[in-house]
């Protein structure tokens, strides 16, 4: 019998400065694209997936993702909350806030994005490496977004969004999976990125890696967002 889903956090709290002015008014999450708001794409994604309990880690208009999303009830999902509160937390200052409601073990996605790959491989992947951490990766060749990752049988020789190279062939698929420990040591309510925490583990070799076939879509800007739009209704979503 395969094992339960983990729990996984959505990274929800965001500004989305690329997608002013629709911004000013909406959270990113929500979004319209294929003519529903975005996050009820997400949430059907990891409902098919077999996930069962979703965190999301709200801040910017998080009220309005919360009056959206509810319970999770309608999207077959157990949904809690995880608030930045006043000061902005970062990625992974997020995540540590929401440990509580996570558990042990989670993946952890962005909120602006649509991942289409086998969720429950990487969860094999993640609990068969041993390793507190997993790192998703594709082969993008600077096609959908600039390369970040040098990769080569099987491993990560190199992570930087900020210096790329060359031999930067792989991306970072903007799907990770971790152990609580990776977050616990950090000081509540500090400001952390979690680029910065894949590279601190990769330096320290606790980060393990699986490349995934499938692309990625997101909704980071209005190019990508109708990239998407076009994506979902050519499948039928909703």
């Amino acid at each position: 019998m395969n094992d339960p889903m983990l729990p996984v956090a959505i990274l929800a709290g965001g500004l989305g400065t690329r997608l002013r002015p629709l911004t000013e008014k909406l959270p990113k999450s929500l979004a319209p694209v294929a003519g529903e708001p975005f996050l009820a794409h997400q949430l059907r994604l990891l409902a098919r997936a077999g996930f069962q309990r979703v965190v999301l880690c709200v801040g910017h208009m998080g009220e309005a993702i919360r009056e959206f999303a509810g319970d999770g009830a309608a999207f077959g999902l157990e949904i809690a909350y995880s608030e930045d509160g006043d000061q902005p937390l970062g990625t992974a200052g997020a995540v540590r806030k929401a440990l509580d409601l996570l558990g042990p073990r989670f993946f952890v996605l962005y909120g602006d994005s649509y991942l289409p790959c086998d969720y429950r491989r990487v969860q094999e992947a993640f609990l068969a490496s041993g390793m507190p951490a997993l790192m998703t990766v594709h082969r993008n060749e600077n096609r959908w977004d600039a390369s970040n990752v040098e990769f080569d049988n099987g491993r990560i020789l190199a992570y930087d969004k900020r210096h790329r190279t060359p031999r930067m062939r792989h991306i970072d698929y903007g799907l990770g999976a971790f152990q609580r420990t990776v977050f616990e040591a950090m000081p509540a309510g500090g400001f952390y990125d979690l680029a910065e925490v894949y590279r601190d583990l990769l330096a320290r070799g606790q980060l393990a890696a699986l490349e995934v076939p499938e692309r990625f879509y997101h909704i980071g800007d209005w190019e990508a967002l109708r990239e998407l739009d076009q994506f979902l209704r050519r499948q039928g979503r909703p």
